[in-house]
């Protein structure tokens, strides 16, 4: 609400600083061909008040125009959402309709009716999957209690998201090699699950063929837990390392891209990471091309175990 209000704020002070700059100067001139001398304290005074106030409109024109290219990149942004949003609402209706419609008017084989069955099966899952981040992306604006934190062993969770995900893309479960340490972190369950699953679903969406992800966990000598998620994709540019993880932020145009998405994944990932007091951030893979996506989060230590 703040951020909404602000530049309407900065508008109107600018206004009533410009009206103030042309009284004063209005003012000075008409004093000055009054006296046909200038009081040189009064002069002087006036001259410095119209010199700050000058600069603070400088300023405040500044501040208006970065406000107004953040909104409209937001604007392109949410543009982007909408379309990609509604891309992917419409393409699992639209098949699911198609198979419902040819399985209702003309008689099948078992066989082509189970592989309707499942290819409508994996467009409810693809729309469940969609529902569930645009919720996550509502959740983690909530502050968690700190009753809901515990010791989460995150080498379990690591293992847990990389099934899910496999099975989510009928992959082989080898696709994803872990090298997991075990090692404890304070948190919430889910949103550890959030994190990683994010990470892994891109991983192993944009990885190259065949694809390549490997997820690694160590402990830090200062009592840090680190996890990269590597793939072997077409990578990210540098210039886009950092915004990425802004909120409905996806590289390319949206009617070109070749694989679905809302742009609200790594936006979770940074929001929930920075909340645990961690770091994350993108890297190239260090052989080849691809990502890598390392997560740094604060480990327990053994004595608190």
């Amino acid at each position: 609400m703040i951020t909404r209000k602000l530049p309407i704020t900065l508008g109107v002070v600018m206004i009533v600083l410009l009206i103030v700059l042309i009284v004063g100067w209005v003012f000075l001139s008409v004093f000055g061909a009054i006296t046909q001398q200038r009081s040189a304290p009064f002069y002087w005074t006036v001259l410095s008040v119209g010199t700050v106030l000058y600069i603070l409109l400088l300023v405040g024109v500044s501040l208006y125009l970065a406000l107004s290219v953040k909104a409209i990149n937001l604007n392109r942004r949410q543009s982007n959402f909408i379309a990609s949003v509604t891309h992917e609402l419409k393409s699992p209706i639209a098949s699911m309709k198609l198979y419902l419609q040819t399985l209702n008017r003309h008689q099948m084989p078992p066989e082509q009716q189970a592989d309707f069955h499942r290819s409508m099966l994996e467009d409810v899952e693809r729309l469940d999957h969609l529902v569930d981040q645009v919720l996550d992306a509502g959740r983690v604006e909530t502050a968690p209690e700190p009753a809901d934190f515990e010791n989460i062993p995150l080498h379990d969770v690591l293992l847990d998201c990389a099934e899910t995900i496999c099975l989510r893309y009928r992959v082989d479960r080898q696709v994803v090699r872990t090298q997991l340490e075990p090692c404890l972190v304070r948190a919430r369950r889910g949103d550890l699950d959030m994190i990683f699953r994010n990470l892994i679903d891109n991983a192993v969406k944009y990885a190259g063929s065949p694809p390549e992800v490997e997820v690694r966990l160590t402990r830090s000598d200062n009592n840090r837990a680190i996890v990269c998620v590597e793939d072997n994709g077409r990578g990210i540019p540098p210039a886009m390392r950092r915004k990425v993880f802004g909120r409905f932020v996806r590289l390319g145009k949206e009617l070109q891209r070749d694989r679905p998405g809302t742009g609200l994944g790594l936006y979770i990932v940074r929001t929930l990471v920075g909340r645990m007091r961690g770091k994350v951030r993108a890297l190239d893979r260090p052989q080849g091309e691809g990502t890598v996506f390392e997560v740094e989060l604060p480990a327990v230590r053994e004595t608190q175990a």
